[in-house]
């Protein structure tokens, strides 16, 4: 999406990483990829209702491992206001797509899409999985969907923001 890349260049160019602000980031984008690397095993679109794996938490785990991914990068900046940008472009994105996909899904999926809304909370997760699924992770799903390339993304990232704390601060 363009205006993401959009971001990545003015969060590079703003950014002033120092060693803990990457430590502590670069904690939250890790569990931001494993969350996203988690529900892509667990998802077939459009074809069942995922409601195992992270879906038994929240019904949009995809979008909040995303979310976790900004907020360490954010982090690491050591800029608080590209937080404020992070948070409002996210919000602007992420809230209307999620209004859409829940219509979409109510249409395909009809009653089982409206109790699963109804028990399972739209993006913070549940403390306790909603229902208990004999689904596994599956890792044919995970290389399908290519979310290694979120992997291989962050790594890229994180190598950038590593070199401009060593050479440029």
């Amino acid at each position: 999406m363009p205006l993401g890349f959009l971001f990545a260049v003015v969060f590079l160019v703003f950014a002033k990483p120092a060693l803990a602000t990457l430590v502590v980031g670069s904690i939250v984008s890790i569990l931001g990829i494993l969350i996203r690397g988690w529900a892509s095993g667990h998802i077939r679109k459009n074809q069942n209702l995922a409601i195992s794996g992270p879906y038994a938490y929240t019904r949009n785990p995809l979008y909040l491992g995303s979310f976790l991914l900004g907020v360490g990068f954010t982090i690491a900046s050591g800029v608080w206001w590209l937080a404020l940008v992070f948070v409002v472009l996210f919000l602007g994105i992420y809230l209307p797509v999620m209004r859409v996909e829940a219509e979409d899904l109510v249409q395909i999926f009809g009653a089982e899409f409206t109790e699963y809304t109804e028990n399972v909370p739209l993006f913070f997760p549940r403390p306790t999985p909603w229902r208990k699924s004999v689904e596994k992770f599956d890792f044919e799903l995970y290389l399908r969907y290519r979310e290694y390339r979120a992997a291989f993304g962050l790594i890229v990232a994180w190598s950038v923001l590593a070199a401009k704390a060593w050479f440029f601060q």
